[in-house]
């Protein structure tokens, strides 16, 4: 038995977090696991994981050497993706970091079209709003929607992004007129615990100098789709991704205030790892996400 086999049986078990689950994942024999990351051990002289009967976790040599033979594999497969870039049809596993509001937002069908277009390609979506370590917890690409700050990672822009504020009809026929952000602060606001700065909102002057407005309000929530329920029913006003924004305004159920005090420093981003090989697979997703974008929005 090679060592690779070895080493991949030992990153499964580890990604998946316990010999059965990796053995349903990858579809071998826990005691085949087993007897490989024993076998790994014995050849490395060291205890890679502490087992138990009810849990299993890894020891300190474990840990330097799951992120050392990951990324020695992903090499590896990365290499093996450039011979097979000729050909039509890819294979293997993507695994994918999306926040949560682009899985279910209608942008999120480019994911599905991605998979429907490429069959042979198995996709992990994991749907999560933090901003993961691409390299420490194994991802090959991840989908931000930020500002570009900077990075030892790859960032490509798949399209503009900027969040509006918005209100009902009826709040507005309510309302003071309003002539400037600042006066959000006096007014009740739905707020969106996604944002890091989510009780400050940011403008930009018309001279471009940048500022904030602190808001507050009945509703907090960590969702911009409920966000944007709440602002339907008049309680108040949000700040919400222009993707879930528009199709409510179309509609008629919001109206945008304060566009002219935007920023537009902000975009949906595809970032993956700096590598000396690109994996086909991901250079392929990204130029998929790209057209879709381009052809869609």
């Amino acid at each position: 038995m090679d060592t690779l086999t070895r080493i991949r049986a030992f990153i499964d078990v580890v990604d998946a977090e316990g010999f059965s689950a990796a053995a349903r994942r990858i579809g071998k024999s826990k005691a085949l696991l087993s007897k490989y990351v024993r076998e790994l051990e014995d050849e490395l002289g060291a205890l890679l994981l502490n087992r138990t009967t009810r849990q299993f976790s890894l020891t300190e040599a474990g840990h330097t050497y799951y992120r050392s033979a990951s990324e020695i594999l992903k090499e590896i497969d990365n290499l093996a993706d450039l011979v097979r870039a000729s050909n039509s049809d890819l294979k293997g596993r993507l695994r994918i970091t999306v926040p949560r509001t682009f899985v279910d937002a209608d942008i999120g069908q480019s994911l599905i079209d991605f998979g429907k277009e490429h069959p042979e390609l198995s996709l992990e979506i994991v749907s999560d709003d933090r901003f993961v370590d691409l390299v420490e917890e194994s991802f090959d690409v991840a989908i931000r929607i930020t500002r570009l700050e900077d990075s030892t990672l790859i960032a490509r822009k798949l399209d503009d992004f900027q969040v509006l504020v918005c209100a009902s009809p009826d709040f507005i026929s309510r309302a003071d007129p309003l002539i400037h952000p600042s006066e959000l602060s006096k007014l009740p606001c739905i707020l969106d615990t996604n944002g890091r700065s989510y009780s400050s909102w940011r403008f930009v002057e018309k001279d471009g100098s940048p500022f904030t407005v602190s808001v507050s309000g009945q509703i907090e929530v960590n969702s911009p789709l409920g966000a944007a329920r709440a602002a339907v029913t008049g309680i108040g006003v949000a700040v919400l991704p222009d993707f879930i924004a528009r199709p409510k305004i179309a509609s008629g159920e919001l109206v945008t205030l304060f566009d002219d005090f935007l920023p537009k420093d902000r975009g949906i981003y595809a970032i993956y790892p700096h590598r000396r090989y690109l994996p086909t697979k991901v250079r392929t997703f990204v130029d998929f996400l790209h057209n879709w974008f381009r052809s869609t929005r």
